[in-house]
């Protein structure tokens, strides 16, 4: 198992250094400022973040408050045995979101939306979470097409279809119905499977994060 781990350690922080190569060559042409890295918390179990103590059972998670992407290497387990998703690109696919987050985080998104949560209702506000989310596919939908972009055709037919089939697998339709074997549609905060798959698509096809915005511009994400 350790071997097994250190194997999953070495790989995040490849795709993580992937990310900041990307997000790095897009910031100047694109927003203003430079690219910022977030950094890179590896936990067992349990972790202290900036945002509060949080469980592996949490999944993945990014804190705006820290600019730190933690992650447990248990989860890529879960993501193949649970929620079947497995090979490398749904892992990174994961990652890539959460920096995803930290893109929104330096652009000023998060506080903007965070600042909204105490005006809205849980409703509203799970709404507005789930455009958060959907634009965070979205980036994640970026770099890949820039990865595949300056690695040379490194992504595959396979790797796109397994980080499809990611977003697919934790959309909240997917997991509810998992859990509890019913869907409630107004406790979403990541979006369905459908629309997890189609904001990282659109991200992959046109590569270009200024589109960014249309998650909060659309009628119906």
């Amino acid at each position: 198992r350790k071997g097994a781990d250190d194997r999953g350690a070495q790989f995040i922080k490849t795709i993580l250094a992937e990310n900041e190569d990307v997000w790095t060559k897009l910031f100047p042409p694109n927003f203003e400022g430079r690219y910022v890295p977030a950094r890179l918390v590896m936990f067992d179990r349990q972790v202290q973040s900036g945002c509060g103590i949080a469980s592996a059972a949490a999944g993945p998670f990014y804190c705006p408050l820290d600019r730190k992407v933690y992650i447990d290497l248990s989860f890529y387990d879960e993501l193949k045995r649970r929620f079947g998703a497995p090979g490398e690109f749904a892992q990174a696919y994961v990652i890539a979101h959460e920096i995803g987050h930290h893109v929104q985080n330096q652009l000023g998104i998060s506080s903007k939306v965070q600042a909204m949560r105490a005006r809205l209702s849980e409703r509203d506000y799970n709404k507005l979470s789930v455009r958060m989310e959907l634009q965070a596919d979205f980036l994640a939908g970026v770099w890949a097409h820039h990865v595949a972009r300056y690695a040379g055709g490194v992504l595959d037919e396979q790797d796109i279809l397994d980080g499809v089939n990611a977003a697919a697998a934790i959309g909240d339709d997917r997991i509810q119905a998992q859990a509890q074997g019913y869907v409630e549609p107004h406790k979403f905060t990541h979006g369905t499977s459908a629309q997890r798959q189609r904001w990282f698509l659109y991200g992959l096809q046109t590569g270009d994060p200024r589109l960014m915005d249309r998650a909060f511009e659309v009628d119906e994400p």
